[in-house]
């Protein structure tokens, strides 16, 4: 039997820049060498995990010398939980290396004419900006380093927190995130504590046995909090007293639900959700605007910047109160919703019907009486019927999933040919790509990057399409 070759081993590498899904990129002759938790400036030995025919991935073994850009982590789970992978970055390069992604990927993969994009618009809290998190209860915890090199005894291996990247069945404990604004650390580290001491059963996602799945908190910036505790099973008395305890220590919390979900994911947006106590939602507010986000509503997940990126979209679209606007991929109806009073008509579409059943109760939240919403396939909603039926729209926003917009969608706006596109992304690799396939038509007219997630890669984009 053949040998394996081994896989080689770079020293004193330098990197260079921050390239593909925010890992760092350094090269050797002419391959290029991804890895992660290091920054341009570090000089790092790197032993080669994975070889490609034009590229490889491998990890630092050793730094001989750390980049001056290089800041201390400030969480203390940073590099285990997968979480929040820049903060080595200060936030001030974050935002140049966002930028910079998203102007290569449009060049790269759009290849078509860009005007100058505007600078990249900061979020204003780098910590504590999310509004919604979901935790794991696991059997399984994650012993950390020292507990290993220690050879420490693991007396509890129960966990509440988040997955170990590429481990689906490991859990690291959380002592507190950074991400979400408080009560979310103190619910968390309660509930956890209490279910270790009333000796409750944390899942085994690999047995398919025990009793608490996952706990997701939501918080609004009205200072509204929801809690919604998953159980794999029910077992009445141990549920009623775990969620009559969280109501009596926190009786802030605005909406506390269950539900009973015995499949083999954790997904719960096609199970019925109980309510425990208080009300169904949780109220966020914009411009004077209320949005009602129950437990399977889908809100931007930091809403201080949403507010910033809706802004955008509508300044883009230059709305003066005569125009029909299609809202593709609307959710909610949020952004239908913000951009309705500036305009004469709006239309969503949406595939999932209990999103626009939300965004009519938004409308109608808000008296809001000019938007129109369609549950649906797009590419099948989306025919000249509904454009004789609805009216030619002057302006479609689309907001796609990161996968971005179907072929077939694409087609069918050339086909429509509305005077302006705002396009509102969350991968401007996919985005770019449409782009491509709309040149003929469109041209790129402006550009600005959003800055949605401090400490990690992904960045959204608002491109604005006049018609050529």
């Amino acid at each position: 039997m053949a040998r394996k070759k081994k896989k080689p081993l770079y020293e004193g590498v330098t990197i260079e820049d921050i390239g593909a899904e925010g890992k760092a990129l350094a090269r050797v002759g002419e391959m290029v060498v991804f890895t992660k938790y290091a920054i341009p400036g570090d000089v790092v030995d790197l032993q080669v995990t994975k070889k490609r025919k034009k590229y490889q991935e491998a990890f630092v073994t050793t730094f001989h010398e750390y980049s001056k850009d290089r800041i201390e982590p400030f969480c203390e789970h940073f590099g285990v939980c997968g979480g929040c992978k820049w903060q080595l970055l200060p936030y001030e390069k974050q935002l140049f290396y966002k930028q910079k992604q998203v102007e290569a990927q449009l060049k790269r993969i759009g290849k078509v004419e860009l005007p100058e994009i505007f600078p990249i618009l900061a979020s204003e809290n780098d910590t504590f900006y999310r509004n919604k998190l979901e935790f794991t209860f696991s059997n399984k915890r994650w012993r950390t380093f020292d507990e290993i090199n220690n050879d420490f005894e693991l007396k509890d291996s129960d966990a509440l927190g988040f997955h170990i990247p590429g481990l689906f069945d490991k859990i690291i404990t959380i002592n507190k995130c950074w991400l979400q604004p408080e009560p979310s650390n103190k619910i968390r580290n309660f509930i956890y504590k209490y279910a270790l001491d009333k000796k409750l059963e944390f899942f085994d996602i690999r047995e398919q046995v025990g009793l608490l799945r996952n706990l997701i908190i939501r918080t609004s910036s009205t200072g509204e909090s929801m809690v919604i505790l998953s159980f794999y099973k029910e077992d009445e008395t141990a549920r009623i007293n775990l969620l009559e305890a969280i109501k009596n220590e926190f009786p802030e919390i605005t909406s506390l639900l269950y539900v009973i979900n015995a499949k083999g994911n954790d997904t719960i947006t096609d199970q019925k959700i109980e309510l425990f106590n208080g009300r169904e939602y949780i109220l966020e507010e914009m411009e004077g605007l209320k949005f009602k986000i129950g437990p399977k509503s889908f809100y931007q997940t930091n809403s201080e910047q949403a507010y910033n990126l809706y802004k955008v979209t509508r300044d883009f679209a230059e709305l003066d109160g005569s125009e029909i606007v299609y809202d593709l991929y609307t959710g909610t109806g949020t952004i239908a919703n913000f951009i309705a009073k500036k305009a004469k008509k709006v239309v969503g579409i949406e595939y999932i019907p209990e999103a626009i059943e939300d965004a009519k109760g938004n409308s109608l939240l808000n008296n809001i009486e000019n938007t129109y919403f369609y549950a649906g396939d797009m590419k099948l909603v989306l025919d000249n019927n509904f454009v004789q039926q609805n009216g030619q729209p002057d302006v479609i926003i689309t907001d796609p999933p990161r996968a971005g917009m179907h072929a077939d969608v694409i087609q069918t706006i050339l086909n429509i040919l509305p005077g302006k596109i705002v396009y509102v992304s969350c991968n401007p690799a996919t985005q770019a790509r449409d782009l491509a396939l709309m040149d003929k038509f469109y041209k790129v007219d402006k550009i600005q990057p959003v800055d949605m997630f401090p400490h990690t890669h992904h960045v959204e984009n608002v491109v604005l399409l006049a018609k050529k």
